[in-house]
């Protein structure tokens, strides 16, 4: 049986023994380094933050506030494969009289696989009298100057207001998209792309929505015979309006449409599928399935 003095010198024996090994520093290395990405390492994007501003570079950009200009245009994408976020601020202009892009896709060759969303492009122009428009401001919201039409286009969460020629025009024939999106005035096109879902364009003069598929829209034109509210190949679920002499709606195929014109034709088509029409006359269609 151990003595005390053995079990006391036993414990001292193991306690020299055990600091006789290294234990290392108590101090700290530094701070803790950080253990989440940042955004600039998910997705690297550059900011515009004032204007006029040329995108020269593939890349992702985003506005840090409201943009004004006093004259011409206010974003240039020169080149491919852009993601444009207008991060929910505005582009406006003050150019009097009317001019300038608030965003034009330009350079050499056709500008392809760019998107622009989320935000809002305000100009002054007002349709003074139906079908008379003036004002300052843009002369268009969206638009291309290049030789050979962009393709691989979107637009969408855009809204577009008092421009004295087109809202959103991408051309048609090249993928370009149009989504929920808005117009509001513009004297000559309200929207034209491919497809355009979701999206309104009133107080237009020549055509409210120009493209080959229209599904769940509105459209509105005012200057004369040739105008038309809505143009389209395939419309579904759509409503067009003028207020001349042109036609509210006019499509190859139209499911579950109105067309509604003041002295033309309410609505035109080859095939007319549950629609409607108001106007002189109603409804011209080759073939009518259930429209009145």
């Amino acid at each position: 049986m151990k003595t005390k003095f053995q079990f006391a010198a036993a414990v001292s024996a193991f306690f020299l023994l055990h600091s006789a090994f290294g234990q290392g520093a108590l101090t700290p290395p530094g701070a803790p380094a950080a253990t989440m990405k940042s955004l600039a390492q998910i997705e690297p994007r550059t900011p515009i933050s004032s204007a006029p501003y040329f995108i020269l570079t593939p890349g992702s950009y985003y506005l840090t506030g409201n943009l004004t200009v006093s004259s011409g245009g206010a974003i240039a994408i020169v080149t491919n494969n852009v993601t444009l976020d207008l991060n929910g601020f505005t582009i406006s202009s003050t150019a009097s009289p009317a001019g300038g892009t608030a965003i034009l896709l330009t350079g050499t060759g056709p500008r392809m696989n760019v998107s622009i969303y989320n935000g809002h492009i305000s100009s002054n122009v007002t349709n003074t009298i139906a079908g008379v428009f003036g004002g300052t401001g843009f002369n268009d919201g969206i638009n291309y100057l290049i030789a050979t039409p962009p393709y691989n286009v979107r637009v969408k969460d855009v809204s577009v207001s008092g421009v004295f020629d087109d809202g959103i025009n991408l051309n048609t024939g090249n993928s370009t998209v149009v989504q929920s999106c808005t117009v509001n005035v513009a004297a000559y096109d309200g929207i034209v792309a491919d497809s355009v879902s979701d999206s309104t364009a009133l107080s237009c003069g020549t055509e409210g929505i120009y493209a080959v598929t229209v599904q769940n829209c509105q459209g509105q034109a005012f200057s004369g015979p040739l105008s038309v509210g809505i143009t389209a190949t395939t419309a579904i679920n759509c409503v067009g309006y003028n207020n001349s002499t042109g036609t509210g709606l006019a499509s190859t195929v139209a499911t579950g449409c109105t067309g509604t014109s003041s002295s033309g034709i309410g609505l035109s088509a080859f095939i007319a599928n549950v629609c409607h029409g108001v106007g002189s006359p109603a409804l011209s269609v080759t073939h009518n399935v259930n429209s009145f």
